[in-house]
């Protein structure tokens, strides 16, 4: 009895409003924040240095812990949704983000604030991961790329706002104010979710098994392949982060590792009975080119995100206050472009859409490396608002079409490996990008000429051209395969 009222739940009925708006609500929001969560310490880490009267070596761990744990997690998490169900486990994650905020705000030193945002970033991978999940539990399939573009929508707003709103809290209220800003709205998620997501079947199956005393079912979790995975992930993300850009003898002896880490969970997830992914889902070229794409295109957002303030400060001459504004830019068109996206998505088709937001991004880092140095801001903010908007609809097409054709009971891993691989873009992007800017510049960015810091940004995306130039080239060879 109670599996069929959860099903009418999620197929229709009266809770179909609920889930549509407050749901889909506690969704978006579940979202925007574990994005957020990402970029908004960065711009901290300054005062977070005084503070603490710490290196930058050591104070950096406060966005490598949360960036580690999303990282490692976010695919096992996923898989655990499928298996014991995503709405007690997204609401898990939200009660473990927004208390891993406030123990960040209060943290006396910076080993607790370190630990303080592991946890956030724990409570964050469920966030990412199973959001996007129960997105095609809740909303009709004819309607999935409205919903998709909410998504994309509130995950691009939250990753480009983290500078511009860290900034004004810091200077208005100090460094907890950039931890504390996110408690309110994680309470907000918390309960929108629990009140307006129905019962998931899964979730009445394992409480019914365990009272019954049968057990969990079948479905057992991927415990070792899940470690690997995390260390190899793990690997990969210190040998992207710890260099700050500069590659040593220590970022490669972590990416060999990561390469043999990576090996060893494709030998194991081979012989597992129930293994955290499929081998035959690997396998899908269709779906290892979307994620390449979306790999690709997360690495080249992150450019606009390192480079944009060097170029804006040093090569144009803003204020700090000017930089934010310029750079608010791209929030701002991730807000407005977002949800029509999805309506376009719907519209036109997935595939068709993913390979103008691919163009048009692709365009949008052609003018980047052309324009700022003639045009002055202008040139800089219109192509960014080109970016931003392809990047909008790429995103919601990309997710639209991955996520329309899975199994429901591997929405959740598939949502993980999805988000994974945006989120090793941002990762890579951070280092590879920024290494290439450093390169171009060819000398300390902080004592450089303008003329220096502007070849610097031109070097930075003719190259991102050419990465998105690659992800356009994989959209065509995935839409001629379908």
């Amino acid at each position: 009895m109670r599996e069929a009222v959860a099903e009418q739940a999620v197929a229709g009925g009266p809770a179909r409003g609920l889930v549509a708006q407050g749901g889909l609500a506690g969704l978006a929001l579940a979202m925007l924040l574990s994005s957020l969560g990402i970029s908004i310490a960065n711009v901290g880490l300054p005062a977070l240095a005084r503070a603490f009267d710490v290196p930058f070596r050591e104070v950096q761990w406060v966005v490598l812990a949360y960036l580690l744990a999303i990282t490692t997690l976010i695919v096992g998490v996923g898989r655990l949704g499928d298996i014991v169900g995503r709405r007690r486990l997204l609401l898990a994650g939200i009660a473990l983000f927004t208390a891993g905020s406030a123990a960040s705000a209060a943290a006396s030193g910076l080993w607790m604030l370190v630990a303080a945002r592991a946890v956030q970033g724990l409570g964050a991978a469920a966030m990412m991961a199973l959001a996007t999940a129960f997105v095609g539990d809740a909303v009709p399939k004819e309607r999935i790329g409205r919903a998709m573009g909410l998504m994309g929508t509130t995950s691009a707003v939250g990753t480009a706002l983290g500078p511009t709103l860290g900034g004004l809290l810091i200077a208005a209220f100090g460094w907890p104010a950039i931890f504390l800003v996110t408690v309110p709205p994680g309470v907000v998620a918390f309960l929108l979710v629990r009140r307006c997501l129905p019962t998931d079947r899964r979730e009445i199956r394992l409480e019914t098994r365990l009272e019954t005393g049968r057990g969990a079912g079948r479905g057992s979790f991927d415990f070792p392949g899940t470690l690997i995975l995390a260390l190899a992930l793990g690997t990969y993300a210190l040998a992207m982060t710890g260099g700050r850009g500069g590659f040593g003898w220590s970022e490669v002896t972590l990416l060999l590792a990561a390469v043999a880490g990576f090996r060893l969970f494709l030998a194991v997830e081979a012989r597992m009975v129930s293994p955290l992914l499929r081998l035959e889902m690997l396998r899908d070229r269709t779906l290892r080119g979307r994620l390449a794409m979306s790999l690709l295109v997360a690495t080249v957002l992150m450019a606009t995100l390192v480079v944009g303030p060097f170029h804006l400060a040093h090569a144009l001459g803003l204020e700090t206050g000017m930089v934010g504004v310029a750079m608010s830019a791209g929030p701002l068109v991730a807000a407005l472009t977002g949800v029509p996206a999805g309506r376009v998505v719907d519209r036109f088709g997935a595939a068709r859409m993913t390979i103008l937001g691919l163009s048009a991004t692709t365009g949008g880092c052609v003018l980047l490396a052309l324009l700022p140095a003639t045009l002055g801001v202008a040139g800089y903010v219109g192509p960014l608002v080109v970016v931003t908007a392809g990047y909008a609809l790429f995103q919601t097409a990309n997710n639209t079409a991955v996520m329309a054709d899975v199994e429901k009971d591997r929405r959740g891993v598939v949502s993980g490996v999805l988000n994974l691989s945006r989120n090793l873009g941002l990762v890579t992007g951070a280092s590879v990008m920024g290494t290439i800017f450093t390169l171009g510049v060819g000398t300390e960015v902080a004592v450089a000429a303008p003329d220096a810091v502007a070849a610097g940004t031109r070097t930075t995306f003719a190259v991102a051209a050419g990465l998105i130039a690659v992800a356009l080239l994989l959209a065509v060879r995935t839409a001629g395969r379908r």
